[in-house]
């Protein structure tokens, strides 16, 4: 699989979609294949390579299997890149590679996770064969095929669980209120994964968050905007927080719906004549006059860069939330013999206003950041910098001040929701006993729906944190009473986000995190104070000038709330 040519910009995306990405996270299997039928390379440096191989292969002190000496190589080369998105792809990973890029795949409909050591389904898909077959929330898979699935990974149950449309597959389950494990049946179908959910908040303000670029983004994207302008949102947020990317057709596509004809949307850069090339919009705006906030984290990456740094360059969307990730290269796909492939960086991109976002790869600061951070009230960590230090100025088309290298820095910085000592100190003893806060919530909230009606708009009741703190305790959590009364914010939180999964499902829960969740609440006080996309880039210039007179930022880390 070749990647782009010359041509239209339409013509073009075409030829890429089956063939490039953009950012993805790279794969943890890594490494290159020395192609015995290709033509010569290296010539000199070929034959002694082989002759290493060989003289290895028989003189070594300890036997290495062939094949292992030939991944050792595989290794060695592609750590010497320093490059971590060039990498070797067995036949498995390539088909987690096709499936994330098509959204489809073979399987029940139901999302996973590991709870007190047991697969434990968190959300069942609409019209999926584990909704027909009645499968609910809180169920637990304790055999697969008859075999016991405790201490299983999600991996692991994902590659178990997926498999060919039409397969059955036998699963026993365990249900809260069910004296008896339930033995199910489920025939395996296509699964199509939403790339959009959205929905109005206060009223005229369109929420949307965006999982991936799939080849499916543009369409559902569009779907859900057209319905949500059609409900009467004035305003728009959209949600690039944790999306790793995907297709750059996609990410040019997206862009594409909110610029006029014409204007330049990314460039990419490469030895390769064939991948040097000016991706312009091929549309008119389909939302000229709707402000849009852009939300974005440090797990936005690639495609979703590729979107904010478009849209912010334009002066078309102001930018809220944390740096982004700083993934600005191009891989382009290359199938190999026995169903392995290749992903290779083959190009980098730029803004229009020329930026490269590309963050220096350096495993030994990542990890320091990572130890820095502070604990948002989700549980995740939050890098603990966002400033855009030394890094090379550029000019929006409207004469903002923007920044390259390192990722997208927002307009607005505005960081997550943390947690505070105690409620990080809640954590940690429940934890070390056992008794994780977030699964113990979970587990009750599951029980809590099968007993209690109530509806979308419910409000956390004392009753309820009373219940939790039971379960707590009964769970073996060693924690004092006055640390989970202090820990109450956090506390809430839990039960609001798994009360509404366990009784709504997914949409309701996003709408629960949203009203909750700080940098959402940022966007939306600059929506409602803005008519038009410029008067939101005033309301936003207003507000970084006040944050940075006080020389603070929204949800700072490390402090208590």
């Amino acid at each position: 699989m070749r990647g782009c040519h010359h041509g239209g910009c339409m013509r073009v995306q075409r030829s890429w979609t089956t063939g490039v990405l953009v950012g993805a996270i790279a794969l943890a299997t890594g490494g290159w294949l020395i192609n015995q039928s290709g033509a010569a390379s290296g010539g000199e440096s070929r034959r002694l390579l082989d002759e290493i191989h060989r003289l290895i292969s028989a003189r070594f002190v300890d036997e290495i299997p062939p094949e292992e000496l030939y991944q050792m190589a595989i290794d060695g080369m592609l750590e010497n890149l320093g490059d971590p998105y060039t990498t070797f792809l067995e036949p498995r990973d390539s088909e987690d590679l096709r499936l994330t890029t098509t959204g489809n795949y073979g399987g029940l409909g139901v999302r996973i996770d590991v709870k007190d050591d047991w697969i434990t389904v968190v959300q069942v898909l609409p019209n999926s064969p584990a909704l027909r077959e009645g499968l609910e929330v809180g169920d637990r898979i304790i055999e697969v095929e008859g075999e016991s699935a405790e201490g299983w990974s999600v991996d692991k149950a994902v590659d178990t669980l997926r498999g060919e449309k039409g397969a059955p597959v036998n699963i026993t389950i365990a249900r809260v209120g069910v004296d008896r494990p339930l033995a199910i049946r489920i025939v395996r179908d296509v699964i199509q994964v939403a790339q959009a959910q959205g929905f109005v908040l206060d009223g005229d303000i369109g929420y949307v968050t965006l999982r991936g670029f799939s080849r499916e983004a543009k369409e559902e994207l569009v779907a859900t905007l057209d319905r949500l302008v059609e409900e009467g949102a004035g305003g728009l947020i959209l949600d690039l927080r944790r999306n790793p990317g995907g297709l750059l057709p996609a990410g040019i596509d997206v862009t594409d719906l909110f610029l006029e004809r014409g204007r330049p949307v990314v460039e990419t850069r490469s030895r390769l004549d064939e991948q040097n090339y000016l991706f312009r919009a091929s549309s008119e705006d389909r939302y000229a006059d709707i402000p849009i906030v852009v939300v974005v984290d440090g797990l936005s990456a690639s495609a979703s860069e590729i979107v904010a740094g478009a849209l912010q360059d334009h002066d078309r969307a102001v930018v809220v939330g944390t740096t982004t990730f700083g993934k600005g290269s191009v891989q382009t796909l290359y199938g190999l013999s026995g169903n392995h492939s290749m992903k290779v960086t083959t190009a980098r991109w730029y803004t229009p206003a020329g930026r490269s976002i590309t963050k220096d790869f350096d495993r030994a600061s990542a990890l320091r950041d990572l130890a820095a951070s502070a604990v948002a009230i989700s549980g995740e960590p939050i890098a603990a910098r966002s400033e855009p230090e030394d890094r090379e100025e550029f000019k929006t088309m409207g004469g903002r001040t923007v920044y390259g290298g390192g990722g997208i820095t927002p307009d607005l910085i505005v960081y997550r929701d943390t947690l505070s000592t105690e409620e990080q100190e809640l954590r940690r003893l429940a934890t070390r006993s056992g008794a994780i806060p977030r699964n113990i919530v979970f587990r009750w909230a599951v029980e809590y729906s099968n007993e209690h009606d109530f509806n979308e708009g419910f409000s956390v009741t004392q009753a309820m944190r009373e219940e939790v703190w039971t379960a707590l305790v009964d769970a073996g959590a060693e924690v004092e009473r006055e640390l989970f009364d202090q820990s109450q914010t956090y506390v809430d939180w839990l039960i609001a986000d798994e009360l509404a999964g366990a009784e709504f499902g997914e949409v309701p829960q996003l709408r629960s995190r949203a009203v909750r969740d700080a940098q959402i609440n940022v966007a939306m006080d600059l929506l409602r104070e803005a008519d038009s996309p410029e008067a939101l880039l005033t309301v936003a210039a207003r507000a970084a000038e006040a944050q940075s007179a006080e020389g603070t930022r929204s949800g700072e880390p490390g402090g208590d709330r």
